[in-house]
């Protein structure tokens, strides 16, 4: 009985060790897995033609009303030179960073979180949660009007994407996991936005 003991506790040593190494492993994984775009410096233009209605906000997060604006459209060139490689993979191809990478993702000052593309004025601070995931999460946009959602089947999975309504820009995805009062997790990407402190 008490060899038995022994050999079942080697076993659940072994087991453990095996799940900390395989979790180490698929750690150092993600970046691999990760989708990685080609950066083409092209003079295709991305966007739909058109104007949008929008809400405006102060960087204190003041509802300073809605406004018709013009979209914004912008060939890879000029997107790739105003963001930089890594804010365009994700903004404007559609990648995702590495969770816990983002400069976003732990911040938790007051103020608000805006499009890097376009500016436009998407989360603030006071609806922005600790999901674990790390990526910053937020319980609702700003205004549902700045926000575009569409259905996203990459990666063999249903999600829905969450894009800037202005620029079109990729934001990241939202669930049905969040807290009250919505339910809902926006989990954003760091790189495709700029916090603004209050």
């Amino acid at each position: 009985m008490f060899e038995s003991d022994i050999g079942k506790d080697d076993q659940a040593k072994k087991m453990t060790r095996r799940l900390f190494f395989a979790g180490i492993a698929a750690f150092l994984a993600v970046p691999v897995l990760r989708r990685s775009p080609i950066v083409e410096a092209s003079d295709t233009v991305h966007g739909t033609p058109g104007q949008v209605t929008i809400v405006n906000f102060s960087n204190d997060g003041k509802d300073l009303g809605r406004q018709t604006v013009a979209k914004i459209l912008k060939t890879n060139r000029e997107w790739l030179q105003q963001l930089g490689k890594n804010s365009f993979e994700i903004a404007r191809l559609a990648d995702t960073e590495v969770p816990y990478s983002g400069v976003s993702w732990n911040e938790h000052s007051r103020g608000i979180f805006r499009c890097i593309c376009c500016d436009t004025a998407l989360f603030s601070s006071q609806t922005k949660f600790e999901s674990g995931t790390g990526w910053p999460s937020f319980w609702a946009p700003l205004a549902k009007e700045n926000v575009a959602e569409a259905a996203d089947h990459s990666l063999g999975a249903a999600r829905i994407e969450v894009r800037c309504a202005r620029c079109e820009g990729h934001l990241g995805h939202v669930f049905d996991d969040g807290p009250e009062p919505t339910g809902l997790r926006y989990c954003m990407n760091s790189a495709s936005m700029r916090f603004i402190k209050a």
